[in-house]
């Protein structure tokens, strides 16, 4: 049988959750809606029945290496890959890619996102298998969302005609963040589906789309190689990543690759962008707050309350009168903002760094 592996993409700046993420804790180093483990190690268990734990490889920064380590130390036999600068995802998956075709030429691949939420985790396999199948054919696929509201914030992928759920379909284009008018034409014509970065090929076919497309990647990830056979890999990769254009798998390659198949999905899946995410993920009362307990609440809706206080103890929070509230604590921050305006937690983080307080980043 083609042997399967998995390649969980997960480095990040740690912005978007603060103050509970920082620099060196991004979100998938976090857990959400009431997850008892962070989002990377329910990644990795999530496949477990598709690909062994050996078989699993997670790409990560060198500054998130220890942390990146430590999360996963209930799941013996992952493998972590450090890279020693950011460089965006094609040479994130070029590199990995590279390593996998050393160890098993005709392996296929899954490339998944470490920071994602799935509801329906049965129905995701089954997308998996599909995609893992078309693969292991000769088509490079990706997963699309089937879209549940005019989303401005996604890439769409386009098909031909209306999604069909359970098969792999043709991939007409890529098409950049649209407008709100255009995403409601997209979720009325169901011929769009939501770019969620799941990437599935032979790890063959994908070095060969990268040397066509992308030859400088493709020049510096032989450098590479020939330095792991070798037995010069650590020193290689510390002189040569940094120097690999920046630029994602899919303007670097996808977009310019022909024949490529999208396998609809419809799973629960929650790409956990913002507190908006954590509220709609977690438990909630009769009045849609998620608090932890203890919290007093009179007269407060839709609220979300998290308490990230490390060693010290969590302060008692009374929400009087308020809704739609997200407020988080830290040992050493408080956050307060309307859900409806999550996004906008990054002109936080431009106060601070413009302010010098590098140590609450």
């Amino acid at each position: 049988m083609t042997p399967h592996y998995a390649v969980i993409m997960a480095g990040g700046s740690g912005t978007r959750f603060w103050p509970a993420s920082r620099r060196n804790r991004p979100k998938q180093l976090l857990s959400f809606g009431g997850a008892e483990v962070s989002l990377l190690e329910a990644t990795v268990r999530r496949i477990l029945p598709l690909v062994p734990a050996e078989r699993i490889i997670v790409v990560t920064a060198e500054r998130l290496l220890v942390d990146t380590k430590e999360s996963l130390r209930t799941v013996p036999g992952v493998r972590v890959m450090a890279e020693p600068a950011p460089r965006n995802t094609a040479p994130c998956v070029g590199w990995a890619a590279s390593v996998i075709s050393d160890e098993a030429p005709d392996a296929t691949v899954m490339v998944l996102p470490s920071d994602h939420a799935i509801g329906d985790e049965p129905s995701f396999l089954e997308a998996i298998g599909i995609a893992m199948a078309s693969a292991t054919s000769g088509s490079i696929t990706t997963i699309g969302i089937v879209p549940t509201r005019p989303e401005t914030g996604y890439g769409y992928i386009e098909l031909p005609r209306p999604a069909e759920a359970k098969i792999a379909m043709p991939v007409s284009r890529f098409v950049e963040k649209p407008n709100l008018e255009t995403a409601k034409q997209f979720l009325i014509g169901g011929k769009h589906l939501w770019n969620a970065g799941m990437f599935f090929f032979r790890a063959s076919d994908m070095l060969t789309a990268i040397a066509s497309h992308l030859p400088a990647l493709a020049t510096g990830l032989e450098t590479m190689r020939e330095a792991r056979q070798a037995g010069n890999e650590a020193e290689s990769v510390t002189r040569i990543f940094p120097t690999l254009p920046s630029i994602s798998l899919d303007h670097g390659v996808l977009e310019k690759q022909a024949g490529l198949a999208v396998v609809p999905g419809d799973f629960g899946w929650n790409d956990v962008g913002s507190w908006q995410s954590a509220w709609e993920l977690a438990d909630k009362d009769e009045h849609h707050n998620s608090l932890p307990p203890g919290t007093v609440s009179v007269d407060a809706r839709g609220n979300l309350v998290v308490q990230s206080t490390g060693s010290q103890t969590p302060k008692l929070i009374a929400l009087v009168g308020v809704h739609d509230l997200c407020v988080v604590e830290t040992e050493d921050a408080i956050l307060i903002i309307p859900k409806d305006r999550a996004q906008d937690v990054r002109s936080v983080i431009e106060h601070i760094e413009k302010s010098g307080r590098d140590e609450l980043l």
